[in-house]
């Protein structure tokens, strides 16, 4: 992490992540795309349908490959660099055959390392292999949930879930929610854990560097009238005078559960999230 000197009060209190690490270099321009961006409202009657999204550092879109199936061909590691639209790092590859594309980064990936995509191979940061070749107690990431789809979950920065056991056609993987979860045994996942694992350590410091990541204010409930959020009104700093916290619609808010009670994932699912202790 960098702490910065306090020459200002914002200043005082940030810490970012150093990114000296990094590859100096532009972003390989055939793997980019310019995607609009709609700032929170519908694109049929353009009304704001998500709250507090707007503005923000014009960015390109790296195309990054999830699916990874140019199995057995070696590529070398080209550069590893920030990417502005996620939390972890990318990492561009070059394979053997001349092809280019980009990945998630891998804690611990260097410039120059080879790595390969195969059923069965070497249990090294980046490589990716079927998950019933995977010893029990090594860390995955970018895991398929579907044979050939491609992964879907553990990609965040930081992220990384751990082999429990393999049994009858599937495996346990333990995900970073403490979820244990049932994953067919030819699913393909990464070896390691994401890049950038400092990244839940930082500290914004002031408004206006998340006015350029594209969040506008948010008014606590508390703060306004009546007629405008259950919350509102009252002398001074009120309480609400709920027996719980709701939404500016009138919906219970924090610990209502969203998941559908009969969902067709349930079946793999054996042990369920950790319920986080609210402060």
């Amino acid at each position: 992490m960098k702490q910065h000197k306090p020459t200002t009060p914002a200043r005082r209190g940030m810490r970012t992540v150093d990114y000296s690490g990094l590859t100096k270099t532009k972003p390989h321009k055939p793997l980019t795309r310019y995607v609009k961006r709609r700032a929170g409202r519908s694109a049929s009657l353009g009304r704001i349908t998500v709250r507090h999204k707007g503005g923000g550092y014009k960015r390109k879109y790296r195309n990054v490959d999830f699916k990874q199936d140019k199995i057995g061909i070696p590529a070398k590691v080209v550069s590893i660099e920030y990417d502005p639209s996620r939390s972890a790092f990318i990492s561009l590859l070059s394979y053997r055959d001349g092809d280019k594309r980009y990945i998630l980064a891998p804690d611990g990936l260097k410039e120059g390392d080879i790595i390969v995509y195969q059923e069965k191979g070497e249990l090294k940061p980046g490589n990716r292999m079927m998950l019933k070749h995977v010893m029990v107690g090594t860390p995955v990431y970018n895991v398929e949930l579907i044979p050939g789809k491609g992964g879907s979950i553990v990609r965040s920065a930081g992220s990384s879930a751990q082999v429990l056991t393999k049994d009858s056609g599937f495996v346990h993987l333990q995900l970073p929610s403490g979820e244990i979860r049932m994953v067919p045994e030819d699913s393909f996942a990464s070896i390691g854990q994401v890049s950038n694992p400092e990244h839940s350590l930082e500290v914004v410091g002031k408004a206006g560097k998340n006015r350029k990541r594209g969040v506008r204010p948010t008014v606590r409930g508390s703060a306004m009238n009546p007629v405008d959020h259950p919350h509102g009104g009252g002398e001074g700093r009120s309480p609400i005078g709920l027996k719980h916290p709701k939404t500016p619609w009138g919906k219970i808010a924090f610990g209502v559960k969203t998941r559908k009670k009969r969902k067709y994932s349930d079946k793999f699912i054996i042990k369920g999230r950790k319920k986080r202790k609210r402060k």
